[in-house]
């Protein structure tokens, strides 16, 4: 750290233990530096070898990126109901008595929360999620950001009123200097080789789907969408930092994030934004309709006109829109929508794609809208109540954070959320992986099982799996 850096740190960090030592109250200290460049995963790595839990995230269509290590404050509400509120609730809290010293004021710097929801809080919890409550946020010690071609430090601490400066400061620049190790990350002595792929329960996932089709026939529900797990049991415990690695090379377009919890950990390479938040400004997005990438510029083509005109595609692309801006509408002003939806296309896939943009309400924040809009009908069905309440008692599967929200938010006002697709529960030498689609009611089983075949491709190769 420069001389001059020094000394703002040191100042900043002397004058919030005064604070808190005159209230005799804990208080959030954040601090943030501009830095040379880092890496991102030598960072994580380094972070894995103190035991830190680890977050990650890399947006989707813009230079940016985060790396968590620890977690100084826990945000976790175990209530089913209101948890979107009381996690805003506890945000706003902590910020009102956090002392923040961030001249940049940049996405991702100052005190950031990151973290996520469970799919749906009424389901029995497995142990397969033991270690992921219906919600969890972390403000990490340290955040290493990547944005704009330019590098920041975000050192957070919780003070106390009994410890002593000096302990603190030399233990923030211990870990400081550790976690910015410069050595080159060596991402070649982690390939996985995978001993056994087990698919769970196949024949009775496909008996579900049976089963919602005929409830279809029978009621007011238009759409179910039911997921399914497969299990992979490798030769050494998965390397983190490297599957992160490999999955923001391979995955382009798509966020990717990863949340650590204990010894599991949680993370994916999603195509789905879920909304994001700059100040006023709103951005969500709608990916609903999915088709294989071609072989040929041809092929894809073709594939892609396809998908455009295809009834079934575009009709569910449709309930997803409007679910969108009836959200929108309830928390924003000046939503607006085109007309008809974009085919984007990613490495293995291509989706149905439409943007919806607003201006946020002042009373509202970004937990506002997430309430409004998970699941969206992409994810549980329509009716939304109906639906979920069909998945709840029928799905094999517990889906735990599989499909729910999981993003960040930070204190400038900045956020953004992902739907948590395409992703993978690590749990050191096995990972269960997940994908679902949408049933309807002349959906046939068979086609369904090979779509999710399709979504499970990138996770899977990524893991070693050919």
């Amino acid at each position: 750290m420069m001389e001059v850096k020094e000394k703002q740190f040191t100042a900043d960090l002397e004058a919030a233990m005064q604070s808190v030592q005159t209230d005799q109250q804990e208080r959030l200290f954040s601090y943030t530096e501009k830095i040379n460049q880092a890496p991102l995963y030598r960072f994580l790595e380094k972070a894995g070898e103190l035991t830190f839990p680890r977050t990650f995230w890399s947006s989707a269509d813009e230079d940016f990126q985060m790396a968590g290590a620890g977690h100084a404050v826990e945000l976790s509400v175990e209530a089913s109901k209101n948890r979107y509120q009381q996690v805003e609730a506890d945000w706003n809290a902590l910020l009102k008595n956090a002392v923040i010293s961030n001249p940049y004021h940049m996405s991702g710097t100052g005190v950031v929360a990151m973290g996520g929801f469970s799919f749906d809080p009424l389901k029995p919890r497995t142990k397969l999620w033991e270690n992921f409550p219906s919600n969890h946020f972390s403000v990490p010690n340290y955040i290493l950001t990547h944005t704009n071609g330019n590098y920041y430090l975000t050192i957070n601490r919780l003070l106390l009123p009994r410890e002593e400066y000096e302990t603190v400061r030399e233990e923030l620049q211990t870990y400081r200097h550790t976690l910015l190790d410069s050595a080159v990350y060596q991402d070649n002595n982690h390939v996985l080789r995978v001993l056994s792929k087990r698919e769970i329960a196949p024949e009775q996932w496909k008996e579900t789907i049976k089963k919602a089709t005929n409830v279809m026939k029978n009621t007011a529900i238009d759409k179910i969408v039911l997921a399914r797990e497969v299990r992979l049991r490798f030769h050494q415990s998965a390397n983190v930092p490297d599957i992160l690695k490999r999955l923001v090379d391979t995955q382009s377009n798509s966020y990717v994030f990863a949340y650590e919890m204990g010894e599991d950990c949680f993370l994916g390479a999603t195509p789905e934004r879920l909304v994001k938040v700059k100040g006023e400004d709103v951005l969500s997005t709608c990916l609903a309709g999915t088709a294989p990438r071609g072989k040929t510029m041809e092929e894809d083509e073709t594939i892609a006109n396809h998908l455009f005109e295809d009834p079934k595609n575009r009709e569910e692309h449709d309930y997803v829109v409007q679910m969108i801006r009836s959200t929108m509408e309830a928390y924003c002003t000046d939503v607006t929508v085109p007309d008809e939806p974009a085919v984007h296309q990613y490495k293995t896939l291509q989706h149905l794609y439409t943007p919806v943009r607003a201006k946020l309400q002042k009373n509202h924040h970004i937990f506002s809208i997430i309430s409004g809009l998970h699941p969206t009908p992409a994810l549980g069905g329509t009716p939304r109540e109906d639906a979920l309440a069909f998945i709840r008692d029928n799905e094999l599967l517990d889906r735990g954070w599989y499909g729910a929200p999981i993003g960040w938010v930070d204190s400038n006002k900045h956020g953004e959320f992902a739907v948590a697709l395409r992703s993978a529960l690590i749990q050191q030498d096995e990972a269960s992986l997940f994908a679902g689609c949408g049933i309807v009611e002349d959906s046939i089983p068979e086609s369904e099982y090979e779509e999710t075949k399709i979504k499970l491709m990138p996770m899977l190769s990524v893991l070693g799996v050919d």
